[in-house]
């Protein structure tokens, strides 16, 4: 499990000292660094993907999981010069399992602010410190099989999806967008789901009817059509309202198109929550976008499970009903205080983020209510009472 994050002229910030938990839910305010730390897992586990995250390479800023621009995007404008004499460097870092590995990129010349692969230093001349990465990386989590990262920019309703054995078979990946999903269901649709995350009311213990059982929570009498269109490269997704999922559906059946954003928005999110297990890290941007506040809530009990289950989660979340969702699986003993980290991300008067991390105890309840954590809906009451 990842433990901790550290991060040092990377993009928002400065410094950062995050620790991570089973679950982690990053909130506050608008462009003050939430996707930034997710960004920064991201970005080690593209390098790796590439090959390049060894002492002969680097981070590879553009790939598959995040597009972050060149050098000097991605160098805190306000940097820490931690060498002295005018050495400049980025530095990501995490813990796994009690063990830290860090890489450092140094700006050396002019071309590395254009440059999209930053490359480790080759030596440290005048430094104490051997060269990056200090230690190989273990293969959990970020670097294992059954990694998953949704953005918040997920797919949206279509006639046709992608069908890529290479991703959603062989690798097991949703994508980014959520578009390798409905390929994944329906070349998964049997896989037996982990006791921890089974839905009562589903209809076996299979991917497919799994998801069509906590999707249902988000609209009754749903199902799903998960179908290969032959001689192409796409596979389509369909909908139903009553009956049961599969190929054998009599029900008249609809494309995603006509109806509506939320279904097919938040399905990728159940099925990489459901994918989740020992070892497993699933990263999730907005996971409420397009659902109703009861869908919001399901998201986060199911994602509960998922750590329940020995995945790891990390989510970015605007929802108090995702919050309040954490805060029931604890109380409901579904997880332990221990199992959960809240952050809520700020920025002072002068401009800096500041992080502040409420703690959760057995009933729920939390330590502090930063202003704005969450606080809106009270500061409105007030206003209407007062």
């Amino acid at each position: 499990m990842i433990e901790r994050l550290r991060l040092e002229n990377f993009k928002a910030f400065r410094h950062l000292d995050l620790p991570l938990a089973p679950l982690t839910l990053l909130s506050g305010v608008n462009a003050a660094g939430k996707s930034t730390a997710m960004q920064a897992l991201a970005l080690l586990r593209q390098s790796d993907d590439a090959g390049v995250l060894d002492t002969k390479g680097g981070l590879l800023l553009n790939g598959e999981l995040v597009e972050l621009g060149v050098g000097q995007d991605v160098l805190h404008e306000n940097y820490a010069d931690g060498r002295g004499g005018g050495r400049v460097f980025i530095a990501v870092a995490v813990t796994i399992d009690g063990h830290e590995s860090r890489w450092r990129v140094e700006y050396r010349t002019a071309e590395d602010r254009e440059a999209d692969l930053l490359k480790f230093p080759l030596s440290w001349e005048g430094s104490d410190q051997p060269p990056t990465p200090w230690h190989p990386p273990k293969r959990k989590g970020l670097f294992s099989a059954g990694f998953q990262y949704l953005r918040a920019d997920r797919i949206v309703p279509a006639v046709t999806y992608p069908k890529s054995f290479e991703m959603a078979v062989r690798r097991g990946f949703l994508g980014v967008r959520g578009e390798h999903t409905v390929n994944y269901l329906r070349a998964r649709e049997d896989w037996v789901t982990s006791p921890d995350l089974l839905h009562p009311a589903a209809k076996s213990t299979g991917l497919l009817d799994q998801a069509e059982a906590w999707l249902r929570e988000i609209c009754p009498g749903v199902n799903l059509m998960a179908e290969d269109l032959r001689g192409t490269d796409m596979v389509r997704l369909s909908y139903g309202f009553g009956g049961t999922a599969g190929i054998t559906s009599s029900n008249i059946r609809y494309r995603p198109t006509n109806v509506g954003f939320g279904l097919t928005y938040a399905l990728p999110i159940i099925v990489a929550c459901l994918s989740a297990g020992p070892g497993r890290l699933v990263m999730l941007e907005n996971p409420e976008a397009h659902l109703h506040p009861r869908g919001q809530t399901m998201v986060a009990r199911l994602a509960c499970r998922a750590v329940a289950a020995g995945g790891q989660l990390i989510i970015e979340s605007h929802s108090d009903h995702v919050l309040n969702g954490v805060r029931l699986a604890v109380k409901d003993g579904v997880l332990t205080p221990n199992h959960v980290a809240l952050h809520y991300f700020d920025r002072n008067d002068d401009g800096e983020i500041e992080v502040s991390s409420p703690e959760i105890d057995p009933d729920g309840m939390l330590s502090q209510w930063p202003r704005g954590f969450f606080d809106e809906w009270d500061r409105a009451l007030d206003r209407l009472l007062d």
